[in-house]
């Protein structure tokens, strides 16, 4: 663990410096949404203390309004008694996964990614405890999965595709591993963390 997570220190913002609430992406969604301010939101991008240095993931509900059914890292909106947005992601976790907050050591933050829904999410980067037991909330989440961390640096895992939306052309990005398809918002995420990391895209 001790490589990875000198590479992830170098890479993230550091806790007493968050971000702010406009996306590295804001240029993009200004163009398909318009430029109003974003609802507040934060994600856990969780590596397990293990020797798979294992992301932990999550595939939504079919019932949720929004993104159902996609693969997602744990987090959700900001809610005004959250002191700041690892609170959210911390409480997040506890609420989707099950993941006990003691068990999670935050290391910093990425640039906040703004969404089609609107939103503007802050990713927190974690360890997670090798032994942290994951129990999903079947009301939100269907199923928790883990990928291990080598597999996102490895360059013909990554893929590349164009969609339209709203008569605009949007490159993007996905992977897909044993079964399960990690697009949108959350290949997003991981592909700025692989691009902060020094890791060729």
């Amino acid at each position: 663990m001790d490589a990875l997570l000198a590479r992830l220190r170098a890479a993230v913002l550091p806790l007493e410096a968050p971000p702010g609430p406009r996306g590295w992406n804001h240029a993009d969604m200004a163009e398909l949404i318009g430029a109003a301010p974003r609802r507040p939101a934060a994600v856990l991008i969780g590596i397990r203390d293990d020797r798979e240095q294992r992301v932990v993931l999550t595939v939504r509900t079919d019932t949720l309004q929004q993104h159902a059914g996609q693969v997602a890292f744990p987090g959700g909106r900001v809610e005004p008694h959250d002191v700041d947005v690892v609170a959210t992601a911390l409480r997040e976790s506890e609420e989707e996964i099950g993941l006990d907050a003691g068990m999670v050591t935050p290391l910093g933050f990425l640039e906040a990614f703004e969404t089609i829904s609107g939103y503007s999410v802050t990713p927190v980067v974690a360890r997670i405890a090798a032994d942290a037991v994951l129990r999903p909330d079947p009301g939100e989440v269907a199923e928790v999965f883990e990928v291990p961390f080598a597999f996102f640096l490895e360059p013909a895992n990554l893929r590349r595709y164009t969609m339209d939306f709203r008569g605009h052309r949007r490159e993007m990005v996905e992977f897909l591993h044993a079964g399960y398809r990690i697009w949108g918002v959350t290949a997003a995420i991981l592909y700025n963390l692989l691009k902060r990391m020094g890791h060729p895209c």
